[in-house]
């Protein structure tokens, strides 16, 4: 799926990096080889040689027990290696990995098991940051490429919001069972709720161009106060790729420039976007364990990178609606460890834990996220002034 998702870029187009939060697409593409490599082959694979020495240096992200790395402000300045020497070292590790997994004894398995289902999700990670990233770098160009031709027309419709109410309790959140999950998801604890009420679905462009109708951007009285500091000093007045062209707003895709489909969750918010606009309609963001225990009788379906649609769509039914994909939803909760949280042992221990501070927790994935790599528990996690992510928010209220 990486190369699926890369084969629609030219070489420049994958060496570019808009801004110090993103990554080039050959950067992720070698990144996510050199995970495998390190973790794996270079830890566990008693014949290992590196395939590039200096790759170490360029392609860790922020494994500070792993070496010292290349600034990540300046990944866009490695015009070397080329695309074709990435795909090379991708086709390289992969053959690797494969060889080893096949002559593996059940002991090293054992060690090496845990360690590519975490490879082979963090792949799916940076599948949806390339997309991301490279959606930003495009729209910053004035001629804005397209990455494909739109894949669906606007939504028909979607369904009036109602309110589905959840009541007092001791309930248990976090993940439990065998199957594959991130070392924050855990471990599985008690967290007390009082009664509230969730959307029955995500808020609208529609919705949205209403709060900026009534001068939502511009009223203070709606905003945090770092908030309201960042959207003056950075001079928001609507979300991230919308366009005003005349009285008209549009919004930039992968599909290219379009209308706003007002039936189409709103996407690209930030955290403190989504925090005013659900004071503007009087109401609040959930917590994130508001949201799991209201997600966890809700089936994993929904529209996710696989459809091929890579746009939020407006959907009509019954009950919660559009839990999962479409948009990644702000939830107020801090992101934090849980009760009795332990990260994982050696090199991987950095991948969660030390960025527990700052940030505010999303769930339920987006159209870029994969299906396979989406859970009731997934805790995703941005700054609060993050708007390149596809992000929107579903609104609750105390009862």
């Amino acid at each position: 799926m990486t190369e699926v998702l890369a084969a629609h870029l030219s070489a420049e187009d994958q060496t570019v990096q808009s801004m110090p939060d993103a990554s080039p697409t050959k950067w992720h593409r070698a990144h996510t080889t050199w995970f495998f490599e390190t973790v794996i082959l270079a830890a566990l694979d008693g014949a290992y040689t590196p395939h590039d020495s200096r790759y170490a240096y360029l392609f860790n992200s922020y494994y500070d027990s792993l070496g010292t790395r290349h600034p990540r402000a300046q990944r866009g300045v490695l015009t070397r290696p080329t695309c074709a020497e990435v795909a090379d070292y991708r086709a390289a590790i992969d053959e690797r990995i494969i060889a080893f997994i096949n002559g593996a004894s059940a002991a090293t398995w054992q060690k090496a098991r845990p360690l590519i289902m975490l490879g082979l999700h963090h792949e799916q990670q940076h599948q949806e940051l390339l997309l991301t990233d490279i959606l930003h770098a495009f729209s910053c160009n004035p001629l804005l490429p397209t990455y494909r031709p739109a894949a669906a027309a606007p939504s028909a419709g979607s369904s009036p919001i109602r309110w589905i109410p959840f009541g007092e309790g001791i309930y248990d959140i976090g993940h439990a069972d065998d199957g594959f999950a991130f070392d924050n998801e855990g471990p599985r604890h008690p967290v007390a709720l009082r009664p509230y009420v969730l959307a029955s679905r995500p808020v609208t462009n529609g919705e949205w161009l209403a709060f900026m109708e009534d001068g939502g951007y511009g009223d203070p009285h709606h905003w945090l106060s770092d908030g309201w500091a960042t959207a003056q000093e950075q001079q928001w007045s609507a979300p991230l790729h919308w366009r005003a062209e005349g009285s008209a707003w549009k919004r930039y895709s992968f599909g290219g420039l379009s209308p706003i489909d007002s039936h189409a969750p709103v996407t690209n918010v930030s955290f403190y976007e989504a925090d005013a606009y659900a004071r503007w309609a009087g109401k609040r963001l959930p917590t994130e364990a508001e949201w799991e225990v209201a997600a966890r009788t809700v089936p994993i379906e929904g529209n996710f990178l696989e459809a091929g649609v890579l746009e939020p769509r407006g959907a009509t039914g019954d009950g919660l609606t559009q839990m999962f994909g479409d948009v990644w939803e702000w939830t107020q909760s801090a992101y934090a460890p849980y009760p009795g949280f332990r990260p994982y042992e050696g090199a991987v221990s950095e991948y969660n834990g030390k960025f527990m501070v700052n940030q505010l927790v999303l769930r339920g994935g987006s159209c870029l996220t994969p299906a396979s790599h989406m859970r009731a528990t997934y805790r995703n996690f941005f700054h609060p002034q993050t708007r390149w992510q596809i992000a929107g928010l579903r609104l609750a209220d105390d009862v």
